[in-house]
C-alpha cells in the first residue's frame, strides 16, 4: 500500500486519478510543467469526483512543494525518453527507501539506456513491460 504518492508529468490526470482510487487514504500529488496541464486536471478531477490531490506547476520536480513532499512511496512518470534520464539524479532522490518507481512514455528501444541512467542513480530494476511503448518499474535500494 502506497501512502505518498507523486504523478510526475501528469498530463491529463489520469494515473494520478488510478492512484487516488487505488489508495484513497494515499496523499496524492501531480506535477506538469504545463500550466494549461494542470488546470485540465482539475476540470477532470472535479469531472470524476476526485478531491485532494495536491496540484503543482513545475519543471521536473523543481517546486518547493514537490521537494517538501518527498519522499514518494511511489512516482509514476509518463514523460519521454530524454528528459527521465535527464532528471533521473532529482526523480530517483525523490524516491523513498524501498518505494517504487514506474517510468512509461518511452520508446522500448530507449528503455535500456533509460534503466542505465537509474541503476547509476542507485535504483534496481523490476520490470520491463517491452511494446512500442515500454514501462519499466524500479525500486530504490536504500
Amino acid at each position: 500500500m502506497f501512502r505518498n504518492i507523486l504523478d510526475l508529468g501528469t498530463g491529463t490526470g489520469l494515473l494520478a486519478f488510478a492512484a487516488a482510487k487505488l489508495w484513497p487514504a494515499a496523499r496524492v500529488a501531480a506535477s506538469d510543467i504545463d500550466p494549461v496541464s494542470i488546470d485540465v486536471v482539475r476540470e477532470n478531477a472535479a469531472l470524476n469526483g476526485i478531491r485532494g490531490l495536491q496540484l503543482v506547476v513545475a519543471d521536473g520536480l523543481d517546486h518547493r512543494e514537490l521537494v517538501a513532499a518527498a519522499p514518494y512511496d511511489l512516482v509514476v512518470a509518463n514523460i519521454l525518453a530524454q528528459p527521465l534520464i535527464d532528471m533521473a539524479p532529482q526523480i530517483a532522490a525523490s524516491v523513498a527507501p524501498r518505494g517504487t518507481l514506474v517510468l512509461s512514455g518511452l520508446l522500448d528501444t530507449q528503455a535500456a539506456a533509460v534503466t542505465r541512467a537509474y541503476v547509476r542513480m542507485g535504483m534496481r530494476p523490476e520490470k520491463h513491460y517491452p511494446g512500442e511503448w515500454a514501462v519499466l518499474v524500479l525500486r530504490q535500494r536504500r
